[in-house]
């Protein structure tokens, strides 16, 4: 029954288009437009021209799919295409979406040209994305009123929209899904430089006093992320009001995140706790991601979904299919002496 929705007479379509779950802290510091928008400059020029290209047609923007870990501003970009083609932003996320008559109540309050942001898409229940593909590509919806003798078809023309999908797990989408967005936009982690620039513009929106130097020492322990960033300028204004007279210099921006246990390079407590765990009790590794979970009393999917990418971007962490192994720079950010066997791995 691939392309059609069953719905009983007493079901009623409604809109389930309620925000991710953002602060509104987040939403404050949320650039307007692509000129404030900094960093992902591929990925901006890209989305730039397909916006101008799509208002010199008269045309409905075409589809957009958003890949990268959490917090690079993939709800941003959503928010900046809507607003750069003048059109309403309805967000919602995949594990929202229960049943297809959840998605019927959300496509069915669309208006032309509107744009539809769906967060974590790739968490769609399958049978839910298959209500999805003539909607993409037709604008139109399939519904089956009731069931049995008394079953027959509607089928409801939808208005030209535009679908934005983020996914934190491009990997996990279904190939069909993937397909009908074309190329995918890979968000990556930022610079210091970059995220120096965007501690500097929110400093300003909120009236936090901080120089140039102590913009850069925050920026370079926030992991490549601006969500990060941000809520560590947060952290870093609370203490340079108690403990500095309000100016966050590099010596306060220093010492502030000092007291979080977060080091120069961006790591906490939680990821030195890996790394040791992983070393010292496992031996280097290969060890199961399960068995790292137990050991330090932590989620295994929040081991995997917010520590582990950083971990392996930085190279203190390689996934093998055997498991987990701690590469020579684990040993060394320890204090430790690599053995033979992890310095091989600086030339396999």
């Amino acid at each position: 029954m691939s392309g059609y929705i069953l719905i009983t007479l007493s079901e009623n379509f409604y809109d389930q288009t309620a925000s991710t779950p953002e602060t509104p802290f987040d939403v404050a510091l949320r650039p307007p437009d692509f000129s404030e928008f900094t960093g992902q400059e591929r990925v901006k020029e890209r989305l730039m021209l397909m916006v101008e290209a799509a208002k010199q047609r008269g045309d409905t923007l075409d589809h957009v799919l958003l890949c990268g870990p959490p917090g690079l501003g993939k709800t941003t970009l959503a928010h900046i295409v809507a607003s750069a083609i003048g059109s309403k932003l309805h967000t919602t996320s995949g594990p929202q979406i229960e049943r297809a008559g959840d998605l019927a109540g959300i496509l069915t309050n669309l208006q032309e040209r509107d744009v539809l942001f769906i967060d974590e898409i790739h968490r769609l229940h399958p049978s839910i994305e298959e209500y999805l593909y003539p909607a993409m590509e037709d604008f139109r919806l399939d519904i089956i009123i009731d069931q049995g003798p008394k079953a027959r078809t509607i089928r409801i023309d939808l208005p030209p929209f535009t679908l934005v999908g983020a996914t934190t797990r491009a990997g996990m989408l279904t190939s069909p899904m993937r397909s009908r967005f074309g190329i995918p936009n890979r968000l990556d982690y930022y610079t210091a430089e970059d995220l120096q620039k965007i501690l500097l513009r929110s400093a300003r929106l909120l009236n936090v006093d901080i120089d140039a130097a102590g913009a850069f020492e925050v920026a370079k322990r926030s992991r490549g992320t601006p969500r990060v960033a941000n809520h560590l300028l947060r952290w870093v204004r609370d203490y340079a009001q108690v403990r500095a007279q309000n100016v966050v210099t590099e010596v306060v921006g220093a010492a502030a995140l000092t007291m979080l246990e977060i080091d120069d390079d961006g790591l906490d407590e939680m990821d030195k706790r890996i790394l040791d765990a992983l070393i010292n009790k496992f031996g280097g590794g290969p060890v199961g991601l399960g068995s790292i979970a137990v050991a330090v009393h932590e989620d295994a999917s929040t081991l995997e979904d917010v520590h582990e990418p950083y971990l392996v971007m930085k190279g203190y962490l390689k996934r093998t299919p055997r498991g987990r192994v701690a590469m020579p720079s684990a040993y060394i950010k320890l204090g430790l002496t690599p053995p033979v066997s992890a310095q091989s791995e600086l030339f396999s």
